[in-house]
C-alpha cells in the first residue's frame, strides 16, 4: 500500500469516527431550538412550566409576557435582562412565557444560545431574519471573565452594530449580577479615569430595554410556591416539612420549592 492510499484510508476512518454535523432544523416547525455548531437544532423536549405556577414574581411575569406578546405580533419590543438571585425563576419565566404564547397560537419560538457562542450570533441572525415567526434568543446564566472582549460584542449585537439583531428577534439574557460584568476595586488603580471604566461596563446593561430584578423570597411566598406545584401534581404536603427542606439548603426560591415537590413526589412513588 502506498502512502496516498494509507492517508486516504486514515482520513476515511477518522470521518467515520467523527460525529456527523447536526442537521439544520426547520425554523418554522418546532417550539424551541438550540443553536449548536452553527445550526438550529430542534430541542428534544420543551415542557415549560405553566405561568400560573410561577409565584411571587407577578410584576416580572407581566412585563416578560407583554413584551413577548408584542414581539410575536410584530410590534416594537425590548431586549430583556433578567438578573438576581439563583433559582428565583428567571429561566423558568422566559420558557413559560414562550409556552403560554404558543398556547395562544402566537408564532413565536425559543432559541437557546450558549454564552460562549456569542460570536456566532450574526450567522443566526441571518438565518432567522425575514422568517414569518418571532424568536426569543435565550442566553442563560451569562457572565464574563475580566478582560473578555465578549461584552463589547454583545453591546454591538444589541444595538448600533452593523449586524444588530433583526426585527423579529430579541435577546433575553439571565445573569446573577445586574451589570453582568463584575466590577473590580482594582479598577481604581487604572491609569484610565475610574468613572470611565465603570461607565463602560454599565453600558452593556443599559442596552437592554427592560431590566428585571429577581430577589430572595420570604417564607410565605416560598410556601405558596410549594403549594402551587403540589396542587398541580395532586400532592399533599406539610408546610413545616417544606420549610425544613429549604432551611437545610440555606435558601428559599422557586427552584428549591420545585426540588422539594420532586422529593415529595418521589416519596409517594409518582413521576413529575
Amino acid at each position: 500500500m502506498d502512502t496516498a492510499d494509507a492517508l486516504t484510508r486514515i482520513v476515511a476512518a477518522l470521518e467515520r469516527l467523527a460525529p456527523p454535523p447536526p442537521q439544520p432544523a426547520d425554523p418554522l416547525a418546532h417550539p424551541a431550538y438550540v443553536w449548536r455548531d452553527g445550526a438550529l437544532v430542534a430541542a428534544r423536549s420543551f415542557r415549560p412550566l405553566a405561568l400560573p405556577l410561577l409565584t411571587g414574581i407577578d410584576a416580572q411575569k407581566a412585563a416578560v409576557l407583554e413584551n413577548s406578546r408584542r414581539l410575536a405580533a410584530g410590534h416594537a419590543a425590548h431586549d430583556i435582562l433578567l438578573w438576581g438571585s439563583r433559582g428565583a425563576g428567571k429561566s423558568a419565566l422566559v420558557k413559560a412565557s414562550v409556552g403560554a404564547l404558543q398556547g395562544e397560537g402566537a408564532a413565536i419560538a425559543l432559541i437557546e444560545v450558549a454564552g460562549e457562542h456569542l460570536e456566532s450570533l450574526p450567522a443566526l441572525f441571518a438565518l432567522i431574519a425575514g422568517q414569518p415567526r418571532a424568536f426569543i434568543l435565550f442566553i442563560d446564566d451569562l457572565g464574563f471573565e475580566e478582560g473578555s472582549s465578549a461584552p463589547r460584542l454583545l453591546r454591538s449585537l444589541l444595538e448600533g452594530g452593523a449586524e444588530a439583531r433583526p426585527a423579529n428577534a430579541r435577546l433575553y439574557v439571565t445573569a446573577n449580577r445586574r451589570h453582568i460584568v463584575a466590577r473590580d476595586l482594582r479598577e481604581q488603580d487604572s491609569p484610565i479615569n475610574p468613572r470611565d471604566v465603570v461607565d463602560d461596563k454599565l453600558a452593556l446593561a443599559d442596552r437592554f430595554g427592560l431590566s428585571l430584578g429577581f430577589h430572595v423570597c420570604d417564607q410565605a411566598t416560598y410556601v405558596a410556591m410549594v403549594e402551587g406545584y403540589a396542587r398541580e401534581l395532586g400532592l399533599v404536603f406539610d408546610a413545616q416539612d417544606a420549610i425544613s427542606w429549604a432551611t437545610q439548603r440555606g435558601s428559599r426560591s422557586g427552584r428549591v420549592a420545585w426540588q422539594y415537590v420532586v422529593e415529595l413526589a418521589g416519596r409517594e412513588g409518582k413521576a413529575v
